[in-house]
């Protein structure tokens, strides 16, 4: 079951819903999937993913539904918040390979950020990737991240050394998509 937690045009984020587990462990013994993701290299059983599902359910973690059909399609989410600091570090899958490329990841990290910014008051959030996540990277730009460094032949994948690729993006540098609409549909006109 999900709930409309922050809804986008096409999706919304929900809390997690463990039971979710053996999706989620199929996604990541996917190799196109989880050769994108940071610590994902090794093989997971569905209780392994199931603890984990457990876990993350207890953050700011949220799962990514389509809006019509309430089809779990991936997660995005918030990790290492630092408060006094007021930064947090994005992490975000689309499971389904077939949503892959038509925006919804960009939606979800637009819903993820106004909740960082406008709920959370955080002040920046960044974001390592892959140098060979091409895709990725582009949308990551589209939503307003800047590149903030990089690790040089920082992993080796078939071969082939790449780099990791470190973005953020500020408080100021993002335009609210969500919340500031609610907040002003509950608003009262003064007497």
């Amino acid at each position: 079951m999900y709930f409309k937690r922050f809804i986008g045009e096409r999706i919304y984020l929900s809390p997690l819903n463990p039971d979710d587990y053996l999706k989620y462990a199929e996604w990541i013994n996917d190799l196109e999937v989880s050769i994108a993701l940071f610590e994902m290299k090794t093989p997971i059983t569905a209780e392994g993913e199931r603890q984990i599902i457990e876990d993350l359910a207890k953050e700011n973690v949220f799962a990514i539904v389509l809006n019509e059909v309430d089809k779990l399609i991936g997660n995005v989410g918030l990790h290492n918040i630092n408060w006094i600091s007021r930064t947090a570090e994005l992490g975000i899958v689309i499971g389904d390979k077939f949503y892959w490329g038509q925006g919804y990841g960009k939606e979800a990290i637009e819903l993820i950020l106004d909740y960082a910014f406008n709920m959370l008051n955080l002040h920046s959030v960044y974001l390592k990737v892959y140098s060979y996540n091409v895709n990725a990277i582009k949308c990551y730009e589209k939503v307003g991240f800047k590149y903030a460094g990089r690790l040089r032949e920082a992993i080796e994948v078939a071969g082939e050394r790449y780099d990791i690729i470190y973005m953020d993006i500020l408080k100021n540098e993002f335009k609210s998509v969500y919340i500031k609409e609610v907040v002003e549909k509950k608003k009262v006109s003064p007497k």
